[in-house]
C-alpha cells in the first residue's frame, strides 16, 4: 500500500508541474461588488456565508449541533463536581455582569444588522455565549440551570436548526424573498433571518455546554 500511496503522490505532483496553471482575469471585474448585487446585503461576507456557500453553512450548523450532543454524551456517565469556585467579591461580580450586558447588547446588534455592517449570526452567537459565560462565574449553577430550564432552551435550539435547514433548502431550491432595497435594515431577502437563526442556536448551544462544563468540571 505504500507505493500506491507514493505512487499517487508521485502522479499528483507531476500533474502540477505538467497541467497548465488556469488563471482567471479579474482586473475589470470586482468580486465584491458581484457579491453585493446579487444577494443584495452591503455585507459581502454575510452573503457569501448566507448564500454564495449556504450549503457548507447548514453543514457548519450541523457539525456545531452534534459537538453538542458530543458533550451531552461524553460527560453522561461522569460524576457532577463537588465543589464549584465562583467569584464572591462585589467588583468582580459587578464587572462581570457589565460586561456580560455589553456582551448582550452586542449579540443583539450583530444579530439584527450582521447583514448591513461587520457581524452576523456566529458573531453574535459568540457574544452571546461570552454573556452567559460572565453570568455563570458569578452565579450559582442551580439558578443558571433553573433559567435554562424555565426558558426551554433545548427546544429553542432545536427548533432554530430545524427552521434554519428548512429555510435554507428553500432557498437552494430557487425560493426567496424579496430582496428589498439594498442598506435598508428590511434587505437581502432570507440573510438577516438566517442570521437571527444562527445567533440563536450558537448561544443557547453554548448555554448548554458552559452549563455542562460547570456541573462536570467546575468554574474555576
Amino acid at each position: 500500500m505504500k507505493w500506491i500511496y507514493l505512487a499517487a503522490g508521485i502522479a499528483l505532483y507531476v500533474k502540477m508541474l505538467v497541467m497548465p496553471h488556469l488563471t482567471l482575469d479579474l482586473s475589470e471585474v470586482s468580486i465584491v461588488e458581484l457579491v453585493v448585487r446579487d444577494s443584495g446585503v452591503p455585507n459581502a461576507v454575510s452573503g457569501i456565508i448566507f448564500r454564495n456557500r449556504l450549503y457548507d453553512t447548514i453543514f457548519e450548523v450541523v457539525v456545531f449541533t452534534i459537538a453538542i450532543m458530543g458533550v451531552r454524551f461524553l460527560l453522561a456517565n461522569e460524576q457532577p463536581f463537588c465543589t464549584i469556585y465562583q467569584f464572591t467579591d462585589r467588583p468582580s461580580i459587578v464587572l462581570a455582569r457589565l460586561g456580560a450586558t455589553i456582551s448582550a447588547l452586542v449579540s443583539i446588534e450583530l444579530a439584527i444588522r450582521g447583514h448591513l455592517s461587520p457581524g452576523g449570526g456566529f458573531a453574535a452567537g459568540v457574544a452571546g455565549g461570552t454573556a452567559i459565560g460572565l453570568v455563570a462565574i458569578t452565579s450559582s449553577p442551580e439558578r443558571m440551570q433553573g433559567i435554562y430550564k424555565r426558558w426551554r432552551a433545548t427546544i429553542l435550539e432545536k427548533i432554530s436548526v430545524l427552521i434554519f435547514i428548512v429555510l435554507a433548502a428553500m432557498t437552494l431550491s430557487g425560493v426567496e424573498l424579496a430582496s428589498g432595497e439594498l442598506g435598508s435594515l428590511v434587505s437581502g431577502g432570507i440573510i438577516p433571518i438566517l442570521n437571527i437563526l444562527v445567533a440563536i442556536k450558537v448561544t443557547l448551544g453554548s448555554w448548554a455546554i458552559i452549563l455542562l462544563f460547570i456541573r462536570y468540571r467546575g468554574l474555576l
